[in-house]
């Protein structure tokens, strides 16, 4: 419930709900610097990026949102799937632009995404929950809700079909691009990852903003309050976010088990050599080490860079034809939790490839069933 994500966001952190918000600069975290947050009021940014055309959306309606609209500004076109900080420092301030911390960690981090929020995130984000905007009918991890659910989520977290969206992580890009994808899967392709993440943002001496109660805090509480009610029946309120769900960027277990024979697409696993060769043990307990049967292997590190952007797209290219994969057809992609998954997917969109799918279970499901092939290579 909204209540139990707040006070869980408190612990450990010492702080209370009268804080409000505030802009921080850290001395440890955050070099000193004479750039400002915003430009003035009056001054309203608007969306530029060098090279793209304006684009126009012609007005658009739907059943479940009951209104119309329209917009008219330029953005990022959607073949290129990041954003730089410059970028979005200079458009922060446009109504059309929602940003996004989609932070999120494995456990054996020990990280706390929501509490990491709280002490420091960009000026105006809202937190996005990835375990919490999830299907509530598996035991899998974080797997893509259903329509209504994230359709409800969404709108709780004022985000419209109008609205351009720059989803970011703590880790520089790791986990926004999970939720880049999910958006995509339901039909919004006006969404970016934010190049380098919040790390490379405080690198380049941009303000964060500190909140123990923020409006971001509040919409993230009620976008899991929505997941919940939708999967209960319950009410959900009013939908400002119409989904248009895309099946083929999602795999299923049955595909991924017909894909074996038929090899209509290549598939890539996105974990660490040693798991995918089953060399070194899977981290969640009852998971047979080992990969799917003629899959192949890019980890996804090897899309970025050493400050944690996205590579050039020669670059990427070489990447996976060194590993014998045909960027002239299809693919899909998996990982552990369909998380890092999308990094790839992330990558092969930057060279034009736009329909690639991701097996959602990923190896949590494959490896954790013992009636699914699995090999290990020697």
């Amino acid at each position: 419930m909204a209540s139990s994500l707040i006070a869980r966001s408190m612990v450990g952190l010492g702080l209370g709900l009268g804080i409000g918000h505030r802009l921080v600069r850290s001395p440890l975290l955050l070099p000193l610097s004479s750039k400002r947050l915003l430009p003035s009021s009056g001054s309203p940014a608007c969306f530029s990026f060098r090279g793209a055309p304006r684009t126009f959306c012609a007005m658009a309606s739907s059943s479940s949102v009951g209104t119309r609209y329209n917009h008219s500004f330029q953005s990022p076109p959607t073949s290129e799937p990041v954003v730089s900080v410059d970028w979005l420092h200079s458009n922060l301030r446009d109504p059309d632009l929602k940003v996004l911390d989609a932070s999120w960690y494995m456990p054996n981090e020990q990280r706390n995404p929501l509490q990491e929020y709280q002490v420091a995130h960009i000026p105006g984000a809202i937190f996005f929950d990835v375990d919490g905007i999830s299907d509530r009918i598996t035991n899998l991890p974080h797997m893509l809700p259903s329509e209504k659910a994230f359709a409800a989520a969404v709108s709780c977290l004022g985000i419209q079909n109008k609205d351009g969206v720059v989803v970011y992580d703590g880790k520089g890009l790791f986990s926004a691009a999970r939720v880049w994808w999910m958006f995509r899967a339901f039909g919004h392709d006006r969404i970016w990852v934010l190049d380098g993440g919040l790390p490379r943002w405080r690198a380049s001496g941009y303000d964060v903003e500190s909140s123990a109660s923020s409006d971001g805090i509040l919409k993230a509480s009620a976008a899991t309050e929505a997941i919940e009610k939708a999967y209960h029946g319950h009410d959900v309120g009013p939908i400002t976010f119409e989904t248009r769900f895309r099946p083929h960027l999602v795999w299923t277990l049955d595909q991924v088990m017909k894909n074996i024979d038929e090899k209509s697409h290549q598939q890539i696993d996105a974990r660490s050599k040693a798991r995918f060769d089953g060399a070194a043990p899977e981290p969640r307990k009852g998971i047979r080490s080992g990969h799917v049967p003629g899959s192949k292997c890019v980890p996804f590190p090897q899309m970025l860079d050493g400050s944690q952007t996205l590579l050039p797209a020669e670059e990427l290219k070489k990447r996976f034809e060194d590993e014998g994969i045909s960027l002239d057809k299809p693919v899909i992609t998996s990982c552990g939790t369909g998380v890092t998954a999308c990094i790839l997917a992330l990558g092969l969109h930057r060279l034009g490839k736009h329909d690639v799918a991701v097996y959602d279970g990923s190896w949590t499901e494959w490896g954790g069933n013992p009636d699914t092939p699995v090999n290990q290579s020697s």
